[in-house]
């Protein structure tokens, strides 16, 4: 009998990092487990140990995602406010969300996919985002507050068209802070619904 294996939640988090930094930056397919071990400084049982595969920490890694922009969405309608300041309100948050996670949004950006049964999962919570999302607008249209000339789902996709891409230019430090340009984007599809 061996001795039992010990968790190490240090040793976990730091494969973590490594994979997030080199899936952001070269994407999930083009990232080999020997490189995200040797960046690490482990060895494969040791990554072994704490995902069964490069596909676990890619649904981990989108799992924290979803799950902090999920959380918040529900947050937010939970205060049941009017469509108007609700759908305000939740575009700066994942604007504010994206910014603060923009190593996952690269790797969300660049494509990484797998065939596991985890990944019905995950699709199914970004579904559920999406319509979420679209029944504020929804709701805004089918009480007057809103134009009718977007569909809920154009609304939709032009928000998260923009966050989708804030990796490729949103900067840290910039004039403008995540709240900031949240704003903005808020304003401008607001302006768009206003009948």
């Amino acid at each position: 009998m061996g001795r039992p294996k010990v968790s190490d939640p240090e040793v976990r988090r730091r494969i973590l990092d490594v994979a997030l930094d080199l899936f952001a930056a070269k994407g999930f397919d083009a990232t080999g487990v020997q490189e995200i071990v040797s960046k690490a400084g482990v060895t494969k049982g040791a990554l072994y140990h704490y995902f069964a595969s490069k596909d676990e920490i890619l649904f981990e890694i989108y799992g924290r995602v979803f799950g902090r922009e999920l959380e918040s969405l529900e947050r937010i309608l939970a205060q049941g406010h009017d469509p108007d300041r609700t759908l305000r309100e939740v575009v700066v948050d994942l604007v504010v969300l994206t910014a603060a996670g923009a190593k996952e949004s690269a790797v969300f950006a660049k494509g990484g996919r797998s065939d596991s049964p985890h990944w019905q999962a995950l699709e199914e919570q970004w579904r559920h985002y999406q319509e979420r999302f679209r029944a504020i607008v929804r709701e805004g249209q089918q009480a007057g507050s809103f134009a009718t000339q977007a569909s809920p789902e154009v609304v939709s996709w032009s928000v998260f068209g923009f966050t989708n891409s804030m990796h490729t230019w949103y900067r840290p430090g910039g004039s403008k802070s995540p709240a900031d340009i949240g704003a903005e984007l808020a304003e401008l599809i607001l302006s768009g619904l206003k009948r």
